[in-house]
């Protein structure tokens, strides 16, 4: 695996600075054999380095824009893994939108604070429908914690954000939970991440 872009793919410097701590607590939480669906997939780094570190993992990757899709596409054909499948267009807010699956995992990764709040009702709403029993929900990013500091940087980030567009912005943990309850998610683990991020996962009953 290469972090030169083949044509037509893009490269995020961030992706490389979180994507070995994400593959580390990802690893151990992902039965071999796992059906993955990625939500929000980016550039295709992380779909990349996260199939290419979980070999024994399906790793399906989606977005919803056409030019994102390429760039998935194209580092996929650069790197020719067997279990990393083919990009598709699946609109998060729109549950219609998404693969019937059955999935074992969900995994979306710093997309809710980067796209209005009816993204993360669609997020919720079908990641109860295509998960296996069993299943788990992974969001990873920054949020907004009752009884945590939030960092400087993280509120930086914030009023960033806002300026961009003001239906973004670092989300409420417990707003987030509370989403997840609704759609029968249950709140199963919260865990802290380098630069004040965390991954958080809910869990589908079984």
């Amino acid at each position: 695996m290469t972090d030169t872009p083949p044509d037509g793919a893009r490269s995020s410097p961030s992706t490389a600075r979180n994507r070995q701590p994400i593959l580390q607590e990802l690893g151990p939480r992902l039965p071999d054999g796992a059906r993955v669906l990625e939500v929000a997939s980016g550039a295709g780094e992380h779909a990349l380095f996260l199939a290419a570190g979980l070999p024994s993992v399906k790793w399906q990757p989606t977005d919803c824009d056409p030019e994102t899709l390429e760039s998935i596409e194209a580092w996929r054909a650069s790197a020719g893994l067997s279990n990393l499948a083919a990009a598709i267009r699946l609109d998060a807010a729109d549950p219609n939108s998404w693969p019937d699956g059955p999935f074992e995992a969900v995994v979306c990764i710093n997309m809710i604070h980067i796209a209005p709040w009816v993204a993360t009702q669609g997020l919720m709403a079908g990641a109860a429908r295509v998960l296996t029993h069993g299943g788990q929900l992974f969001l990873y990013g920054p949020y907004l914690e009752a009884g945590i500091a939030t960092a400087p940087s993280n509120l930086a980030f914030d009023q960033s954000l806002k300026s961009r567009n003001p239906a973004w912005g670092l989300r409420d943990l417990d707003r987030v939970k509370a989403l997840a309850s609704a759609h029968d998610l249950a709140f199963a683990e919260r865990i802290s991440m380098p630069a004040n991020n965390v991954i958080v996962v809910f869990e589908k009953p079984g």
